[in-house]
């Protein structure tokens, strides 16, 4: 059994947790302190508000302790404002630099609202180097819009007025999706995630 956890401070948390529970051999459990870190196998970081995600991981001490279990080689996927969290490098579309607590786990520059507000919302077939193809659904979502060092964009979406822009990224055990996996409830980048846990 992989037990992947969901840190759920904020966002949609218990969209993850209830499909990671119909998935074969996964228990899911809710993150909500650095002692709950020590049960998991991988982590998943939901969508939400990536400001306040960052800062109540930072004021329950569990920005330290999360880049801590990635250096250990357990996985993580962050998707929507999670991917914005993993990232080193973050602008905003209309503000531009946010200044707001990042892990800086991943090689990769993101623009936050990358396709415009809530009304701007779409779905699209994306093609997963290496994971195959899906529906994703983009809601408020960023852009990954460089990579670096061991890092690479494994699917692309092409966006009127904005171009080629990533929308999965991968760097070692890490894992930055921009859109809502749990919406289209399709399994793949869960199932990619248990892949990734040393047995």
């Amino acid at each position: 059994m992989v037990v992947v956890g969901v840190l759920s401070l904020q966002g949609d948390f218990l969209e993850h947790l209830q499909l990671l529970s119909e998935i074969d051999g996964v228990k899911a459990l809710p993150v909500r302190s650095a002692k709950d870190l020590a049960r998991i196998d991988a982590l998943v970081i939901p969508g939400g508000e990536s400001t306040t995600i960052g800062f109540l991981m930072r004021l329950r001490g569990l920005d330290s302790a999360i880049i801590d279990l990635a250096r250990e080689g357990r996985p993580i996927m962050g998707t929507c404002a999670g991917a914005v969290l993993l990232a080193k490098r973050v602008a905003d579309r209309v503000v531009g630099d946010t200044g707001q607590p990042l892990l800086e786990l991943m090689d990769i520059a993101v623009k936050r609202n990358a396709f415009g507000r809530q009304r701007e919302s779409f779905e699209v077939e994306l093609s997963l180097e290496g994971i195959g193809s899906m529906k994703a659904i983009f809601i408020r979502a960023p852009a990954i819009v460089e990579a670096w060092g061991d890092a690479k964009i494994v699917a692309y979406v092409d966006y009127p007025g904005i171009g080629r822009v990533g929308a999965v990224a991968i760097q070692k055990n890490a894992l930055a999706v921009t859109f809502h996996p749990e919406i289209s409830r399709d399994t793949k980048l869960y199932e990619y995630l248990v892949s990734l846990v040393k047995k």
